[in-house]
């Protein structure tokens, strides 16, 4: 059984930083995609970034990029998010998930899929 239980979440200023954590377990994140989404209310879920094997390059979606960075301690079977120079818009359920796809096209990069996910953890920035 996949299990993913994320922690970090929290209420910080604008500008500030927090690092997310998903704690995997029932599969080896090192085979198939892990990443981040998240859901503002009213709006849909938005894929953030997915992170595939140690050799291969992880996708973010355009508008966190240079801000946020995604990384998998594939020992620990661990992937974070530390989120860096945080705005009022990054705020929403942040969940982590198995089986995301990423990819880059001539319109930007995207981020896709999922197909187990934690029970999400709440970042809201303050402005």
């Amino acid at each position: 059984e996949v299990q993913l239980v994320e922690s970090g979440g929290g209420l910080v200023q604008a500008g500030g930083s927090l690092r997310l954590s998903c704690a995997a377990s029932g599969f080896t994140s090192n085979d198939y995609g892990i990443g981040w989404f998240r859901q503002a209310p009213g709006k849909e879920r938005e894929g953030v970034s997915c992170s595939g094997d140690a050799d291969d390059p992880t996708y973010y979606t355009d508008s966190v990029k240079g801000r946020f960075t995604a990384s998998v301690d594939y020992a620990k079977n661990t992937l974070y998010l530390q989120m860096n120079s945080l705005k009022p818009e990054d705020s929403a359920v942040y969940y982590c998930a198995a089986g995301c796809t990423g990819y880059c096209s001539g319109y930007g990069c995207y981020v896709r899929g999922g197909s187990d996910w934690g029970q999400g953890t709440q970042v809201t920035v303050s402005s």
